[in-house]
């Protein structure tokens, strides 16, 4: 059964003309929603989903994934500005990194309102997502095919490419890649122990999975991923890998459950009869 739970909008003084408006990567916190939106950081109260906080600067563009620090601040993934910060429940700005090694305002002005500018692509480096190994704060960087620690610098995970989002859980990091594959980490060495091909497990026809974002542990060998069907896309070196692994049918959005040990495909729930046709996460509550 499919429910909608909440129905929103950003509104127009926080976002370009012409911009889509959907809900984007975050987490489930106990009785918190932590999400986001192009522009916006936003805090729902669960099952109730009541917006209990909602954040949006000038300086957000793109926003791709938030989630909250045990201080009750927010850590927001700027993916447009190439920009990590931190701010809190009121929008005041704690910190702020850049996820290269140069400062988070060289290629920037902090004079404009990039929440009414639509696009800033090209970008270099496409942060995706956020997460703490105990106290050290990490970002992955889709361009880079890596994580880097924003914390203690110099610090990197070797995902392998297009590395989107993830999980960690009992001393494993669990990445997504947009080209269909789990990378399992150790967290104490940063060491790939496992990449687990989806499209290998499940390509029938060689179809196209889609882009694939959004990860659920279930348990240790269960897991629910996310698939956005294939798109066009005016920066198309982004989708090149399409062409250059697979070849055939697009599948329409959806998502699947996989045993990763047993390399099965165990169901799948198609989601564009929903009109659900854009995946950015997949949030397991537990039950």
């Amino acid at each position: 059964m499919v429910e909608q739970c909440v129905d929103y909008a950003t509104p127009g003084d926080a976002c370009a003309q012409g911009s889509s408006i959907n809900f984007e990567g975050g987490v489930l916190q106990d009785d918190r929603l932590y999400t986001c939106t192009r522009t916006e950081a936003l805090v729902y109260s669960v099952p109730d989903f009541a917006l209990l906080a909602r954040v949006s600067l000038p300086c957000f563009n793109d926003v791709h994934h938030v989630r909250p620090t045990k201080e009750g601040t927010l850590i927001v993934t700027n993916t447009g500005l190439d920009m990590v910060l931190e701010t809190t429940l009121e929008g005041e700005v704690v910190q702020e990194w850049s996820v290269h090694d140069e400062s988070p305002w060289s290629r920037f002005s902090r004079d404009v309102d990039y929440r009414k500018v639509l696009s800033t692509k090209p970008h270099r480096s496409h942060p995706n997502f956020t997460f703490f190994l105990d106290n050290e704060l990490w970002v992955t960087r889709c361009m880079q095919f890596d994580a880097v620690s924003l914390t203690k610098p110099g610090r990197r995970i070797d995902v392998g490419f297009y590395c989107h989002d993830g999980e960690l859980h009992d001393g494993k990091i669990y990445f997504t890649t947009v080209t269909g594959t789990i990378v399992i980490v150790d967290s104490q060495t940063l060491q790939t122990e496992a990449v687990v091909s989806l499209n290998e497990i499940d390509n029938p026809g060689n179809a196209n999975l889609g882009w694939c974002r959004g990860l659920a542990r279930v348990d240790d060998r269960h897991f629910w991923v996310g698939f956005t069907r294939i798109r066009e896309t005016r920066f198309k070196e982004n989708v090149r890998w399409v062409k250059r692994l697979i070849k055939g049918e697009e599948k329409p959005t959806h998502i699947a459950l996989y045993d990763v040990f047993a390399r099965k495909k165990l169901m799948e729930i198609g989601l564009e009869p929903f009109d659900m046709h854009v995946i950015f996460g997949v949030l397991s509550t537990g039950v």
